[in-house]
This record gives structure tokens, C-alpha cells and sequence, in this order.
């Protein structure tokens, strides 16, 4: 009964895939995928959302009422691309390693089964894996990685455990730094579907120095929309574009708007709260205002033609190409240890190498953010879930979260596989020294390092490039190492400052029964309908009258919901 809303949501899910633009928001790529599995049958996506609402409540409440002893010895996990040590980046010896610590913890042996589906089509995976399969089956999950929206949209299906006793009695409570990443996330009735080890993290905009010289800008000078237009368009000439990214809005992804924050400024257009009251941002006159913004930049050629269709993949690869000649200048993407990656991956391509770290410019939110949401926008932090057998018995659950997020922030070893990756494969306290780019006189970089020194090394599948992290970023995790593993980069350094010195909290994601039945067609409509106004085709009152026509109802019925709850 659990899965006949799950049906419903891989139904729509599938459809926002087939129309909407590729990408994710999370931080990498991953190198694996899983075949397609059939959708559930029609019958099922057509149950009504009320009585799975009522099954999933039910279930909920039974799940809690027993426990006894269950050793877990398999563990069964789907992650996305934000765990770097993939398949081809020594994924074999973090799970032997992980495999190894936390048996020495629980006493008993755990085998560690990862399942990491091509990163930009991770939802759609999962929500064929949630509908199509079943526990124990080799292939479902007993936990896996979700973002904020995700949560919001399966925490009322029933397939999600309430982990609120186990999150309130774990061993790592007493290291909490942060504890309201979570207790945030817990429902009205205190139930805790979903488990943050880090805080969200944001996108800020990146700029190349040597455009910002070429065109006898400094980044100081932007402090405007205006301004940020004009050096756009300074940018743009002789096949170079001012700014790219992935898709003109992320709507089906908290917070929507991260990727082009100077021309949505103060829209947000999705349900979210303002002045305590649920209200429905696409229809505002901020979002008409932003579309008629990325309307004029796409007719006057500031924004890459690619940006409609494009995968974050996609984006930054085009922007830090070896050919500049048909680059951008502008792209706004993750804080922090990005500022790092993208600024290897520029010197990997032999882009303005004579620039070395100070390549790229951290542009600061224009005074029109500034002025509306006070700046660059902290998602809501992405989760770890466990599923809910539904057998009214918490030990299996309960077993998951010991071997699994329990050991996750111990504060040692696990955590310190989970933050860096294996000992001596990604990093290392041995003495060594090496060298990257050693037939490279202008790349070349040579690490020495004395015995028990904590280092990161080479990434396994290039000898040229430093390991950065594994999953955990460990300058935003909630509970600290503290056995002073600490990989100070003056440049992840740097990026983390800026951001924390210039973000906001982003506005909550909505949930509701309703809302979780249509948020995927609603954003399959949202991104035809601002594509369309971009490309021309549409005024932006046009699309908005043509939204408002066909989702008016359902979008009085959300808020109904929502704000009767409050």
C-alpha cells in the first residue's frame, strides 16, 4: 500500500526527465549507472493519494512499537555522485576499510553494498529502485542519499524509517557543533525522517580574472545588476559568452534559482513561506520581473545558447575547456572545495596557468540579492534516509543507523573514510614525497612529507591531480574529526569564508500530500514555459497566464494544505 504514492512520484519523475533540463545540483559526477526497471503498474499510480497518506501514517506509527535483536549483516546503500571515491577512484578500498572499522565497532562483520546510478539521473533511479523493488532484494536500499526536496517529497509515503529515537540517543550528540541542521528537519509531530551529517552549502559566482582584465573590469566595480550585465557583455565577443549554466532554473530542486542568482535576484519560484504565510512565488511579479531579465540576456546574446539544455556537466566542462575561444566568463556553482576543483581543472586545461590560484574572482552578491534575500542562497542540507520494512519491528532499522550514520560521525576512523577517503589510497600519515606534472615546468608541484603528517595523496585514477574529499566536506560537517586529521587547502579555505561571509538560509521546501503528487509535473511546466519565454516565444505574463489556467485550483488546494497546517 506504501508504494501506491511512490508510483505516482516515479510516474511524474519520469516525466520531468524526459522534457525538463539535465543536470544536479550536487558536487560530482559518478561513473556508474543501473538498467531501467518497468514502472509500477497504472493501477497503482492512479490510487488515491488519501488512502496511501492514511496506509503510510499507519505504518508509521506501527513501525515504532517493537523492537528485538537483529544483526545486520549485509548493508545495502545508493548514493550519488557526491561520494568521489567511485568505482574507478578507490571505491574498493574504502568499503574494505569501512568494512573493517565499523566490524571492529559492532563486534560482528558488515558487508558494504554500493549502488551509485549515473549522478545527473540519480532521482529518477531512485524512485524506480523505491517502486519496482523490494527489501532484501539486492538491489533496494536500506539507506541512500536524498536532497532536501526529495525528502520532503517520500517522508510521507511510508517507505521512509522515523529515525528520531535512534537520532536523540546517538554516541555522536555529544559532538554536535550544529544541532539545528536536523532538528530543523523534524516534523510537527517530531518525527525524523532523514539525517543531515553536514549543513547545505551554496553556489556563488565564479569569474575569470583574465576576462575581468581583458575588458579593464575589476570585480569590485560590480555591485550592481547593471553592472554584472555590462561586464556580460563586455564578455561577449568573437564566439565568447558572458555566462552559462545549467538550465535558466533548477525546478525541480531546491533552491531552484542557484545557478543564475543575478537574473531571478529576488524571485523564488516555487511554494515557499513569506511573512509566515505558504504562497506561491512562480506567480509573482518578481518572477515575471526575472524572466523578462533572461529573456533580454538570451536576445542579446550574454547567455550561452547551451545553458537551456545543458547538464552541470556539461556547463563547467564548456567553461573551463582548453578552448577559450567559444568559453564563458561567468558560472556560478558550489563554494568552497569547488573553488579548488574548478580552478585544477582550468590549469588541467592550460587556462590562463601564468594566474595560478588567483585565476578565478569570488564575485559578491549584487546589491538587488542583497537587497531581497540578503545573499547567496544555503540550501537545505541533502540527507541520508533508511528505508521502513513495515514489519512493526524498528531492530533492522535500528541496526542500519548504528552501522551506518552512527559510525559516520564518530569522530575517527569511519569518519575520517567518509571525509577523506582510504588510508594510504587517498591519504596518508607515512612519510612520502611526490610529485604532479613532473614533465610540466610551469604545472609542477613537489610534496614532501615527514612521518605521521597527515596529507592527502594523488587521486587514484590521475597521478597528477591532489585528492580533495571523499563525501563528507569536513569544513561543513556538524560534528568535527577530533583526531586532528585536517586537510587545510588555503583555497577550500577561502571558498568556505566567502561563502559563510556572504549567504542566507534558503526558504524551507514545501510538503504536502497534493504538492507531492504534482511537483514533478509542476516543474516539467515550469521549465517548458521560462524556456519558452526565453527563446521568445512567450511574453513572460503570457507564460504566467497560461500557468496560472491550468494549475490555478491545485495551487489554492497546496496552500490550503500547507498553510492550515501551520
Amino acid at each position: 500500500m506504501k508504494k501506491k504514492l511512490l508510483s505516482i512520484l516515479l510516474s511524474a519523475t519520469m516525466a520531468i526527465s524526459l522534457t525538463a533540463c539535465g543536470g544536479s545540483n550536487n558536487n560530482s559526477e559518478s561513473t556508474t549507472s543501473n538498467d531501467t526497471t518497468e514502472a509500477a503498474s497504472e493501477t497503482e499510480a492512479a490510487a488515491s493519494t488519501e488512502e496511501s497518506g492514511e496506509t503510510a501514517e499507519a505504518e508509521t506509527q506501527e513501525s515504532g512499537s517493537e523492537t528485538s535483536d537483529y544483526e545486520l549483516t549485509d548493508l545495502y546503500i545508493t548514493v550519488d555522485g557526491t561520494l568521489t571515491a567511485n568505482v574507478d577512484n578507490g571505491q574498493d578500498a574504502f568499503v574494505e576499510q569501512w568494512q573493517n572499522a565499523v566490524s571492529e565497532k559492532l563486534g560482528h562483520s558488515v558487508t558494504l553494498h554500493i549502488n551509485q546510478p549515473e549522478h545527473s539521473g540519480y532521482k529518477d533511479n531512485v524512485a524506480q529502485l523505491l517502486t519496482t523493488g523490494e527489501p532484501g532484494d539486492g538491489q533496494y536500499p536500506d539507506a541512500l542519499i536524498m536532497s532536501a526536496t526529495m525528502l520532503k517529497q517520500y517522508q510521507t509515503t511510508g517507505i521512509l524509517w522515523n529515525m528520531a529515537d535512534a537520532y536523540a540517543n546517538a554516541e555522536f550528540q555529544s559532538r554536535i557543533t550544529l544541532p539545528l541542521i536536523n532538528e530543523n528537519m523534524k516534523t510537527a509531530s517530531g518525527e525524523l525522517y532523514g539525517f543531515a551529517p553536514t549543513y547545505g552549502n551554496g553556489c556563488v559566482t565564479y569569474v575569470k580574472q583574465s576576462w575581468l582584465d581583458e575588458a579593464g573590469i575589476t570585480a569590485d566595480s560590480i555591485k550592481t545588476f547593471d553592472d554584472y550585465y555590462n561586464m556580460l557583455k563586455a564578455f561577449t565577443k568573437d564566439g565568447k559568452t558572458g555566462v552559462i549554466a545549467a538550465g535558466f532554473g533548477k525546478f525541480d530542486e531546491a533552491p531552484y534559482i542557484n545557478y543564475m542568482p543575478e537574473f531571478w535576484q529576488g524571485a523564488y519560484p516555487a511554494i515557499y513561506q513569506k511573512d509566515g504565510k505558504w504562497i506561491d512565488g512562480f506567480q509573482e511579479q518578481a518572477t515575471v520581473d526575472a524572466l523578462a531579465r533572461l529573456a533580454q540576456g538570451y536576445a542579446d546574446g550574454v547567455i550561452d545558447t547551451d545553458t537551456e539544455e545543458a547538464s552541470t556537466k556539461t556547463a563547467r566542462e564548456k567553461w573551463f575547456s582548453n578552448d577559450q575561444s567559444t568559453s564563458e566568463g561567468v558560472f556560478t556553482y558550489w563554494a568552497g572545495t569547488w573553488l579548488r576543483t574548478l580552478t585544477d581543472n582550468l590549469d588541467k586545461n592550460d587556462v590562463d596557468t601564468d594566474l595560478g590560484d588567483d585565476r578565478l574572482v569570488q564575485l559578491a552578491p549584487i546589491q538587488e540579492i542583497k537587497d531581497t534575500w540578503g545573499g547567496y542562497l544555503n540550501r537545505e542540507a541533502p540527507v541520508w534516509v533508511i528505508t521502513d520494512d513495515g514489519d512493526g519491528d524498528n531492530s533492522r532499522e535500528q541496526a542500519i543507523f548504528d552501522a551506518l550514520l552512527e559510525t559516520m560521525l564518530d569522530g575517527d576512523k569511519v569518519q575520517t573514510l567518509w571525509t577523506y577517503g582510504a588510508e594510504d589510497v587517498h591519504w596518508s600519515t607515512k612519510a612520502e614525497e611526490f610529485v604532479l606534472n613532473a614533465d610540466d615546468p610551469e604545472k609542477k608541484a613537489e610534496y614532501s612529507y615527514a612521518d605521521g603528517e597527515f596529507h592527502l595523496k594523488q587521486s587514484p585514477n590521475d597521478a597528477n591531480t591532489l585528492w580533495k574529499k571523499n563525501l563528507l566536506d569536513p569544513v561543513l560537517v556538524i560534528a568535527p574529526l577530533t583526531n586532528g586529521f585536517v586537510d587545510t587547502d588555503p583555497l577550500v579555505e577561502k571558498g568556505n569564508k566567502f561563502f559563510t561571509e556572504n549567504c542566507v538560509d534558503a526558504p524551507s521546501a514545501a510538503s504536502s500530500e497534493t504538492l507531492t503528487e504534482v511537483e514533478a509535473d509542476l516543474a516539467t511546466d515550469k521549465t517548458t514555459l521560462v524556456n519558452e519565454v526565453v527563446a521568445g516565444k512567450k511574453t513572460p505574463e503570457d507564460a504566467i497566464a497560461e500557468y496560472q489556467s491550468k494549475w490555478a485550483d491545485t495551487i489554492d488546494q497546496i496552500l490550503e494544505e500547507l498553510n492550515s497546517a501551520e
